[in-house]
Parts: C-alpha cells; structure tokens; sequence
C-alpha cells in the first residue's frame, strides 16, 4: 500500500491455524523439500533441535503451497513448440521476483526430463529456485491476482470518466451517464477511497479534483435525494477519503487537493441531509431530502413510511461527522434512531421492514434481512464496534451488541432453514409475522450476514486470537459456524449458474423435487436441486455482498477456500460483464450464455465489489478490522476508542454472554 494508509502491525502468520490439506502425491514435495534443505548447507543441519525445528518449517510451508495448487498443465511447457509460451508466461508481471516464484511453483509439480528441458531451452538455471521463493510464491500468486482487479478498476473508471463524468452512473453499452442518485455524481465519491487503497494516483487526482471543483454547486442546485443512499454513498465516501488521505493529522495534500476539502464539502451535505431529523415529528427521519431548499419530507409511496434499514443505517457516517466537525447534533441526531426502537416490541429481536416517521412505530409484518431490513441488523453491530463497544467496559452503545444478539437469537430460531436434498443453510423470511408461513426466499442482499456475523463473533480479531485472548464463548463459535455455513451457500448461488455469477434472488428447496426450468444453467451443479431461480429474479447487478463476507471471512480464518472463490467470481464478472470500450455492465439472467446485458454499471461496483476482492487479495495488516469498520457501502471509517474509563478489549462483559471459552 501507499503511504496514505496508517500502518498497522498484523497478526503473526501463526494466528490463524487451520488444515487446509488434501490428498497429493509426495515425490515431487519430497524433491523439493530436498533441493530446499541441500542450499541452505551444513552436513548436520538436523543434528540439533533447532535445525530440526527449521525443516519441520520448511516442510510444513512447501506442503501448503504444494496442497493449495492444482498443479499446472504439463503440456504447456513441453516441447518447442510450446518454450516461447512458457518463456512469456514466466516473465509475466510484477517482475523478476514474480517470474521465480512462478518457476518455483511450476517446477515442484514436473517430472526430471521437464526440468531438463527448460534449461536447455535456457528459461531455468541450476540455482534460480530457492526454498525462500517457494516461501514467496503463494502470496505473490495473490498479489498478481490483486493487481488484476486494480486492473479492471481502471478500465470501469475509464468507461465512467469517458462517456459519464459527473453522472451519478454509466450506462456502458450505450455509453452515456445517467443520474438516478440525485446528482451528486454518486461514482465520482462511491469510487475514490477504493482508488486510494489502490493507489490509482490518476483516478484520485481525477475525481479529488471534480469534488473541489464540481460538488458545491451540485449540492446547491439539486432537488429531491434520498436519505439514506446519499448518506451511504456520498457522505460515508467524503469522511472516508478525509480519514484515509490524512485529514484528521492534517497531512500535506498529495493530490494538489487538501484533505479538508472533502470534511468541507461533508459537512456542507450534512447539513443539508440533517433536515430529515430536524422537521420529522418522531424520532425517525423522514426518507426524502430536498438539498436545495433544505427541507425533507415523508416517500410519496408505501403510506410515507420510512424503509426500517434506510433510517438505522445512517448513523455511522453522521455520527463520525460529528467527531471530525465538533458539531454532536449530526451523531445526537442519527443515534437517537437507535434509541428509540430500543424501546418498540420486537419478535425476538427481528423487526418489520417498515416505521413511521409520524408515529415512530414500525408497520405491518413483514420480517425478512433482505431489501429494506438488511442493514438494521448490520448496524447494530458496527456501530458498537466503531464506537469502542469491544474496546471499553463502560461503553455508552452497549445496548446496540444486546439488541444485535437478541436479533441473531431470532435469526437463528425463526429464519435459519436448510435446504433439500443437500442441506445447505439459509436464511428465509416471514412476510406476514411469525404467525404466518415460512418463504425459502432469500436475496443475494442476505449474504452481508456471513461477514456480519464473523465480524461480531471475532470483534475484527483473527478467530485464533480472540479465542487466545477469551474473547470467544460457546456463542461466538456457533455464530461463526453459521457465518461459514451462510457464505457457503451464497458461493453455491453462483456456482450453479452457467455464467458463474449470483442471480438477484433465489428460493430454496424444502421437497427435495427439482422444479423444471428453474435451475441455474448449470446442468452438472452439486446443488442444482436446492437452489431454484424464477425468471424474474434471474439478473445480476454486480452486488458485492458474497465478496464482502469472503473478504472478512478470509480475514477472521485466514482460509485458503475464501480467497479461491473470490477469484472465482472476479473471473465470471470479466468473462460475462465487461465492456470493451470501458465499464462494467449488469445483466438480464446468469442462467445462459451468452448473458443477455442490462447496460447499467451500478456505483457500487466500484465502490464495494472491486474494492473487497482487492482487499480479499491483500495482506491482512491492511484496514485491518479492529481498527476499521467499514460502512454498508463499503467506506471504511475509524474505530473510536473512548478516552475516558476503563479501555480495553471487552472481555464478556455482556449479560447475554456465556463463559468464555478457549478452545
């Protein structure tokens, strides 16, 4: 990473312990292991209990490279015809390190004629393969893997910055822009701090200079937005950008644009935003804002009530405004959302998907963690965390990690079901209460739940450590239990596709019948049964939540599996959505190919999808989660820890909690 980042210190590469193993044939790590043992010299290096110690080391990291590559096609670098192919792939970028690494995993898997037959044709030396390139070769596979998603953030920024610039989206096929956000120019700020965890200079300095430059009249002329979207993206991407560029160390500009101009232009919409607060008759804001004349009022639509998710999912953003301003009434404000439904009836802790900003109650029965619910249980955990709520005794929030277990009490009880004829978990809803009958129905939206859950389990420690350290209980391991299980079956949505990307919803079997014509594509999927696709829910919108809940999952377990089917999924959005002349489209069905498209590259995809497989594909000390949260559109923002009372890591001090186990 660039300097722009805090530097933090990262767990050991031993804290997470997990056997990843599978069944491989042991002569050519036996080779290796050798080769490995034989450079490093000594005639007695295993004659003494450290030298022992070391090649059980060295044996243990070649076995992991060893069992966690599907060795590569020998054909390819046998015979003439086929060296100058070779030779081009092992140079390939970042380098001269990258090209040894890549030798050095090719060459643990091919036989003595092969080696033979590189060096002849000159493209492998006696002494080019070390023990400390094998070492290297795993994470380096990554870091190329990294950079081809940095890759295709640029070629999505080209598509916008040619044919949308200032827009809120692109419609890449038609290449034009389109405002359907207010606009503010929503990829413009959805967009920048992913390009600054990138470090694409040209992309920051393009789009830091359209918000000095471009915003304050926006934000002056525009009408009607709503709440919560321009919370999310615009304001959450303005104080994401001030914290990552420096702006609370009052750092030199690196990008001719002072980090102070996007606090500016923050507070600038916050105000404008905070009439939502200031003229609702309740404690619950209204879902409309006029920024030009600073007035709100309630949606035209579903009797003026408020999405329950739109009004509890601002109060990260508002609530850091007020810290980075000095002004407490954006935080005193949003937080008071929190408050209130504390005290509104609950079935054991889910809640409707609607409330009234007239009467602060929430409306009708309609419990479900997809579309217009999801957030509400996501919040409650995250704003705990970025308030210090794992780091002090006496934290002021504690009431919000109460409320979020009672919630996954009733997830677990009420929503958790598994599927026929192969059992995978998933979470359905309750249109009508918990009177009324079950629907296996679950959008791809749900998926935030699996990081969600691993998140709280951990507190944004890796699972060794919280459990080294007690800050895990009986519960904590069954949540993370549930998270893997729930990221499993958000994987196997696309994996039953024909294009390998996640439909936007999907049922799931409980008769063990399969239902003609609703299956993924894939006529050989594992679970082909299971999951079912209706027509209408077949599109795909280049949604970030599967690769949201890999990249925390990867981050908690350190799991190899989480990282493979990221990439996984990177590969279908180039194979299926990309758009030659720039951009990345979303499509009509991912259950055929060739995929019909839908000509619409959402902010999003900038902003959270491309920026958690970056993330996915780098070291862990970056962002690291028990100092960052992230909010729902993906901008990471500080933990807080209060500076006054006993600070520490939170060990159980919850009533709900069970002793701590550690083991």
């Amino acid at each position: 990473m660039g300097s722009v980042l805090p530097s933090f210190t990262r767990p050991g590469a031993n804290d997470t312990l997990y056997d990843n193993a599978k069944v491989r044939r042991r002569s050519p790590v036996q080779v290796a292991l050798q080769t490995g043992l034989s450079s490093i010299g000594g005639k007695n290096f295993t004659s003494c209990s450290i030298g022992k110690f070391i090649a059980i080391l060295l044996f243990m990291g070649i076995c992991y490279i060893a069992v966690t590559h599907t060795p590569p096609s020998k054909a390819l670098l046998r015979g003439s015809e086929n060296q100058g192919l070779a030779k081009a792939q092992l140079k390939s970028p970042p380098g001269e390190m990258w090209r040894k690494a890549r030798i050095a995993k090719d060459t643990l898997f091919m036989t003595g004629q092969e080696r033979d037959d590189l060096k002849k044709g000159g493209f492998l030396n006696e002494t080019e393969v070390t023990v400390k390139d094998l070492f290297h070769a795993e994470e380096l596979v990554w870091r190329q893997r990294q950079e081809e998603v940095k890759t295709a953030f640029r070629h999505a920024w080209k598509g916008y910055k040619d044919y949308a610039m200032g827009y809120d989206e692109l419609k890449p096929l038609s290449k034009r822009g389109v405002d359907g956000l207010g606009g503010l120019g929503a990829t413009v700020i959805d967009a920048l701090d992913t390009a600054i965890i990138m470090d694409c200079d040209e992309v920051v300095q393009d789009a830091a200079y359209w918000i000095e430059t471009e915003l304050p009249g926006k934000l002056q002329d525009k009408g009607q937005v709503n709440l919560f979207e321009t919370t999310i993206r615009i304001l959450g991407g303005l104080l994401s950008a001030y914290n990552l560029l420096g702006g609370e160390k009052e750092t030199a500009p690196k990008y001719g644009t002072n980090p102070k101009v996007f606090l500016e232009r923050a507070i600038d919409l916050g105000d404008r935003l905070h009439s939502a607060f200031s003229m609702s008759p309740s404690d619950i804001p209204f879902s409309d804002v006029n920024l030009r004349e600073k007035s709100a009022h309630a949606a035209g639509f579903d009797g003026g009530a408020s999405s329950t998710a739109e009004a509890a999912t601002v109060q990260m953003e508002f609530w850091y405004l007020s810290h980075v301003s000095g002004d407490p009434k954006y935080g005193k404000s949003a937080m008071r959302v929190f408050e209130h439904m504390k005290g509104l009836p609950k079935a054991e802790g889910l809640v409707p998907i609607f409330i009234s900003p007239k009467s602060g109650e929430f409306i009708g029965n309609n419990i479900r963690l997809g579309s217009r619910g999801d957030s509400y249980y996501e919040y409650l955990l995250k704003v705990w965390l970025q308030q210090g709520g794992a780091d002090s005794e006496a934290s002021a929030v504690t009431y919000l990690r109460e409320m979020y277990e009672e919630a996954m009490s009733g997830v677990k009880h009420l929503l958790v079901k598994k599927s026929q004829p192969k059992g995978l978990v998933f979470v359905g809803e309750l249109p009508n209460g918990i009177t009324g009958n079950f629907s296996p129905k679950m959008d791809h939206l749900v998926c935030f739940l699996a990081g969600t859950l691993a998140l709280g389990a951990t507190r944004g420690m890796t699972k060794d450590q919280a459990l080294r350290q007690g800050f895990m209980n009986e519960r904590d391991l069954q949540d993370l239990k549930l998270a893997e299980d729930l990221c499993h079956t958000c994987y196997q949505m696309y994996a039953v596709t024909a294009t390998g990307l996640a439909p936007e919803i999907a049922y799931f079997n409980l008769d063990e019948q399969a239902q003609n014509g609703m299956d993924g594509g894939k006529k050989d999927a594992e679970y082909g049964v299971d999951i079912q696709i209706h027509h209408l829910d077949r599109h795909n919108l280049l949604r970030p939540e599967t690769v949201e809940s890999l990249f925390v999952l990867y981050r908690v377990t350190g799991e190899i599996k989480y990282r493979e089917w990221g990439w996984s999924i990177f590969q279908a959005f180039e194979a299926h959505t990309k758009v030659s002349t720039g951009g990345y489209t979303s499509l009509e069905s991912v259950t055929s190919v060739p995929a019909k498209q839908r000509d619409k590259m959402e902010t999003f995809f900038l902003g959270e999808t491309l920026k958690y497989l970056y993330l996915l594909f780098s070291d862990r000390s970056v962002l690291p989660l028990d100092k960052y949260v992230f909010n729902t559109e993906a901008h990471p923002l500080p933990i807080i820890v209060p500076t006054s009372g006993n600070v520490r890591r939170n060990k159980q001090t919850f009533s709900s909690k069970a002793k701590a186990t550690s083991s």
